[in-house]
């Protein structure tokens, strides 16, 4: 649980630091959203989700 409440707390950092960098940049791109035909945005959210998951199986080490 600890992990889990470690990883969740780190996404949310991650999560926030557009908002306060670059707030009016973030309502740009959130004006643009409706506009993006969904398989772009699939692909958007498929490539990101790989980049995570290659991220955690890299970055997590050994528990032995």
């Amino acid at each position: 649980m600890s992990l889990f409440l470690s990883a969740l707390g780190l996404m949310m950092v991650f999560e926030g630091i557009p908002y306060f960098c670059f707030p009016k940049q973030v309502k740009a791109f959130a004006r643009k959203v409706p506009e993006m035909p969904d398989s772009t945005l699939r692909v958007i959210g498929f490539c990101l989700m790989m980049a995570g998951l290659l991220v955690v199986y890299f970055g997590g080490g050994t528990n032995g």
